[in-house]
């Protein structure tokens, strides 16, 4: 079995956030634009109901929502950027939504999607996309933080975010220190 790698090519994002947005899957182009802007497990991704990203008193999304981690059993808000709030607004307008309801809700019974059928929807995405590396479940969490410290995000604030014990697991976790090792070969010039 091939270890989970972030998705390092942003044309390979886009082209898998794209994937199911152009068939009009909207459930499942939303969730794998919340699975690559929230950095959540997909354990607690697919607990997520209406409730938490939509304030029905006020008729409008939320601009975040807290969660306690299924995993850590620890707290985290979770702000959501313009990608999520408009992957979120096309769902919305797209289907009826009732306070309580699984947001990644199954279109067999009322609750939400197991693991393997988001595995499915992100595996049939990837394949048919022919991406670069093995791509799972994970995968969007783990390019997540990849871009997030590629962009100069703090990697204090990283840690944070996954909720890892130091930063040296943080580096592990995304393949930062073979990427930067690759960096040195490749930029090196000894000769001329």
């Amino acid at each position: 079995m091939a270890t989970t790698q972030p998705i390092r090519d942003k044309k390979e994002i886009q082209a898998l956030v794209n994937y199911y947005l152009y068939k009009g899957e909207l459930r499942n182009y939303l969730l794998i634009v919340m699975g690559l802007y929230t950095a959540l497990r997909i354990s607690d991704l697919l607990r997520l109901t209406w409730d938490d990203v939509y304030d029905f008193r006020a008729n409008c999304l939320r601009l975040s929502f807290s969660i306690k981690e299924k995993k850590t059993g620890k707290v985290k808000i979770v702000a959501l950027n313009k990608e999520v709030l408009k992957a979120l607004a096309k769902f919305k307008n797209s289907t009826a939504v009732m306070p309580g309801q699984p947001l990644f809700q199954s279109r067999k019974t009322k609750g939400a999607i197991g693991r393997t059928q988001a595995y499915r929807i992100i595996k049939q995405a990837s394949n048919s996309l022919a991406l670069s590396v093995p791509v799972s479940c994970h995968s969007l969490r783990k390019t997540f933080g990849y871009h997030a410290v590629k962009a100069g995000a703090s990697p204090a604030v990283v840690m944070e975010i996954y909720n890892h014990s130091s930063y040296a697991v943080s580096r592990r976790y995304l393949g930062l220190n073979q990427d930067e090792q690759n960096q040195v070969y490749w930029s090196l010039a000894l000769l001329g």
